[in-house]
């Protein structure tokens, strides 16, 4: 006999944190009880919302009744723990105790996973219960669940992500309106993309806890927040926007997880983060604004593409809900989500050995000779010139001229050893950027 919303007692749903997504969450709690109902086989029933202060000002639909400042009692009484707090601790623990008393764990915590996921999980099979975490990445685009559980039977070779908005929105500004990073950046944070501290995002610390998590899922390995190499976008500059356009690409912060060989044969994976200049044809180029993205791409199901609103309250608590809905069927239904898999243990390679061409750009003395002594240092170390385009200046008295160098495929190791040469010749007065090309 089927299930109904009346036929057992309802699961107790306890709430860490009660920001913007937390508030959206409690509200569809509220007012599509009866439809949550329908969908879980029983009611769902929200039996307390922990907070740092019971005197902030909240939303009216939250239910003062229910805020408490004791979280640690909260979640030993809960049947599910929907975790929305952020950062490493409190939320370690209490997400540790909730597992350790039963009770389901839905969390959008990417700090967390990303640092700690391999005692998490552990912790949640011990206890036999469901550890899901969609909206860790990406907010409100299905891009967890595919990777660990549509695609577990594939071979996902390469990941490719805008997985954080708030650079999007940035890069994006100074693409479309020819903004410095600084105006960008303010802008922004007065439309609520940025905080007040925009670090985590500017310097890429926000997606590459995302790129670990993706990556531990995609390639069946464990990889840690430490394990991603990252480059934010703060070092960039509205000419290297400018230069990117008139080469026919855009700039992106890119998280990008995949398969590698080494020289030596042997097989790993690559993590980094870094600003990269995207053909204008792909895509990811047509990723504005504060979205995000991830392209994928598997050896049977060839290129897969996610897109869309990947932070804010409203689209977080899509991902955050439909998690709770399937842990909840689990204990209503029984049967457990996927644990972790890591079966594969491949190393995480250097970034070094990682493989893409480069575009270069420098600012030379413009006189006959130049460029083939540039061209014999990339010769020197085995990187191939794709295209070279010259452009004089004058600066002062001395004549300049701006030198963009795209490379074929090379390893980073070869282009580093490359750029260090070039920059020693007396004829480059300076590297003014040296970015990958996707």
């Amino acid at each position: 006999m089927a299930l109904t919303p009346g036929s057992r007692p309802p699961l107790r749903v306890a709430v860490l944190g009660c920001g913007v997504v937390g508030t959206e969450v409690v509200r569809r709690l509220v007012t599509e009880g009866d439809e949550l109902a329908a969908r879980v086989g029983t009611r769902l029933e929200l039996v307390g919302i922990a907070v740092r202060s019971l005197d902030a000002e909240r939303d009216e639909v939250v239910d003062r009744d229910l805020l408490t400042t004791d979280a640690d009692a909260l979640v030993r009484s809960a049947d599910v723990v929907v975790e929305l707090m952020g950062g490493i601790e409190p939320a370690r623990s209490l997400v540790l105790a909730a597992l350790g008393a039963g009770a389901c764990v839905v969390t959008a915590n990417k700090a967390l996973l990303a640092q700690d996921g391999p005692t998490l999980y552990a912790a949640a099979d011990a206890a036999g219960v469901d550890l899901y975490f969609e909206a860790a990445v990406a907010g409100a685009i299905p891009i967890v669940r595919p990777v660990r559980e549509s695609l577990a039977g594939d071979t996902v070779q390469r990941l490719l992500g805008i997985v954080n908005g708030t650079t999007n929105y940035v890069l994006d500004s100074m693409t479309t309106e020819g903004l410095d990073l600084e105006q960008a950046v303010k802008e922004a944070q007065a439309l609520g993309y940025a905080e007040a501290d925009p670090t985590a995002d500017v310097e890429g610390y926000d997606a590459a806890a995302k790129a670990a998590i993706l990556a531990s899922l995609a390639f069946h390995t464990r990889v840690a927040l430490d394990d991603v190499d990252r480059t934010g976008i703060t070092a960039l500059t509205a000419a290297d926007v400018a230069w990117a356009e008139r080469t026919g690409h855009v700039l992106k912060l890119l998280a990008v997880a995949e398969r590698a060989r080494t020289a030596e044969g042997r097989d790993g994976v690559l993590v980094r983060v870094q600003p990269t200049l995207v053909p204008a044809d792909h895509p990811l180029a047509g990723v504005r604004q504060a979205f995000n993205a991830v392209f994928v791409e598997a050896e049977a199901a060839g290129e897969l593409m996610f897109y869309g609103r990947g932070a804010g309250g409203a689209p977080t608590s899509s991902a955050v809900l439909g998690d709770l809905v399937s842990v909840a069927r689990h204990r209503v239904l029984g049967g457990k989500g996927p644990v972790e898999s890591s079966h594969a243990d491949l190393p995480v390679l250097d970034r070094g050995e990682a493989r893409s061409r480069y575009q270069v750009r420098l600012e030379v003395d413009d006189r006959p000779g130049v460029l083939s002594r540039v061209a014999a240092e990339l010769a020197a170390q085995d990187v191939s010139i794709e295209s070279v385009r010259q452009t004089p200046q004058l600066t002062g008295d001395d004549a300049s001229a701006t030198l963009v160098i795209t490379t074929h495929t090379a390893p980073e190791r070869a282009v580093r050893a490359t750029v260090e040469a070039v920059a020693a010749l007396p004829v480059v007065r300076q590297v003014v950027s040296v970015l990958p090309v996707l």
